[in-house]
């Protein structure tokens, strides 16, 4: 299998007037694989609404449909999943191709773990990188068998499940939602218990989910920071109509431009609100941004808000380990806001960065260097010394294919002294189509 490499198309962002308006970025990522997930776990339609069209996610929607979904696009956004329910999916004729999607990759694999077909899965270049081992090991226990994989345990993977998955307690050796996920969707078809233990609670947009089809499911404390969560096997799931929330991480983008930029003053519409996904608003209001959150409500089992944003001077902060959990995608805008800053941030235990699209604690030190501003990584820990408001910028930024690094980066050049350009920006689609329309629309510039 060949993923042809398209040519790379740099793009720079020059410091602009003040960003003005209301804006709603796309759908939660996280949320949007998972409605694919579940609406082919449970019998019958299920309709989505606000689905984020990323690459990513249309790659695991078309995994669900080689699976045997039924599934149909109504309008921007919008979508019907027909399921196949649990126990009765089809055995794929042909490699299911997750192209960047680390998530809907793994996610799938507890899919597939948990029934007695066989998948082969595989990716592009950068999904090839990055280790699945963490995953395949729970899901050997439970029964599946990995048959091939590329050395360390890395795609392409041919998996074979098991139709009778053993219900396991099973204690995650990082904090990672990806291994919590895979074990839980794996365990569905298990009969009896499964059990998934974390010293340190990570993302449980799965659990939300799960039970809101109908699955039974409780969630306690464990220790100082970790969950226990247990799944009763063979649920019957029940399709539900899903609203998917903005995505926090993509919203982040919107936030951190209008906190750089002089005088802006925005709405970032509809933004989750699961305080396991707010860190980085934490670490802002923390820092002394001006940011109001109004009318917080419910939507498809998670909290939302609206967030307005004014330009903020800003002070460097220190960020504990504990907190990377809610916000480990985070980290590359909060390090160019924290460029801006007076004084020192230290963002601390950020080893789980190393293992994403990039390297992303060394691709985020690089990019900010070549932008002149002073940064270096310690360990795990990024430090970052800021310039009181002004950074210079001017830099060549190499993206390594990560989406979430252009984008810092594009947003640094909107307010630094010269514009910073990043090598590529065709990977921006992948998490966030709509980027540059949406900050052109609230007085941003970029050019190619």
């Amino acid at each position: 299998m060949s993923h042809s490499a398209s040519p790379a198309k740099p793009l720079t962002a020059k410091a602009c007037g003040p960003l003005r308006g209301k804006a709603r970025p796309p759908g939660d990522k996280s949320i949007s694989h998972r409605a694919f997930l579940l609406g082919l776990l449970s019998v019958g339609e299920t309709r989505v609404s606000g689905l984020l069209e990323g690459e990513d996610v249309l790659n695991t929607g078309r995994a669900c449909a080689q699976l045997g979904a039924k599934i149909e696009r109504l309008g921007e956004g919008s979508w019907s999943i027909h399921g196949m329910g649990l126990g009765s999916l089809l055995e794929p004729r042909e490699t299911l191709d997750f192209g960047n999607a680390g998530t809907g990759s793994r996610l799938m694999m507890g899919v597939v773990g948990g029934h007695g077909i066989t998948a082969r899965f595989d990716g592009d270049a950068s999904l090839r990188k990055r280790p699945m081992r963490r995953i395949l090991d729970p899901l050997v226990l439970m029964g599946a068998q990995v048959l091939e994989q590329a050395e360390g345990g890395r795609c392409p993977i041919l998996l074979k499940g098991t139709s009778e998955p053993a219900p396991i307690e099973y204690r995650t050796p990082v904090a990672s939602a990806q291994i919590k996920s895979a074990v839980l969707l794996a365990g569905l078809n298990a009969l009896g218990r499964t059990t998934v233990i974390e010293t340190e609670a990570s993302r449980d947009h799965t659990e939300k989910m799960l039970t809101y089809f109908g699955a039974t499911l409780t969630s306690e404390p464990f220790g100082e920071h970790g969950r226990k969560i247990t799944l009763e096997g063979r649920p019957e799931l029940k399709p539900r109509p899903i609203v998917v929330p903005v995505d926090p991480s993509s919203a982040a983008f919107l936030i951190a431009a209008a906190l750089l930029v002089k005088e802006s003053d925005i709405v970032v519409e509809g933004v989750m609100m699961n305080p396991l996904r707010t860190g980085l608003l934490t670490t802002l209001l923390e820092m002394g941004a001006r940011i109001d959150i109004l009318d917080r409500r419910e939507e498809g089992g998670e909290e939302v808000a609206d967030l307005r944003v004014r330009h903020s001077e800003l002070t460097g902060v220190d960020v504990p380990a504990a907190r990377a959990p809610a916000m480990i995608d985070e980290y590359l805008i909060l390090a160019v806001v924290a460029g801006f800053a007076r004084g020192l941030t230290r963002m601390n235990g950020l080893q789980e960065l190393r293992v994403k699209e990039s390297d992303r604690l060394a691709a985020t030190a690089d990019g900010l260097v070549a932008n002149g501003v002073v940064a270096h990584i310690e360990g795990d820990d990024l430090i970052v010394e800021g310039g009181a408001g002004t950074c210079p910028g001017g830099g060549l930024v190499a993206t390594h294919l990560d989406h979430r690094l252009a984008m810092s980066f594009l947003v640094m050049g909107l307010a630094s002294d010269k514009p910073v350009t990043v090598d590529d920006e065709t990977m921006i689609a992948t998490s966030f189509p709509t980027f540059k329309p949406l900050m052109a629309q609230l007085g941003a510039e970029f050019s190619a």
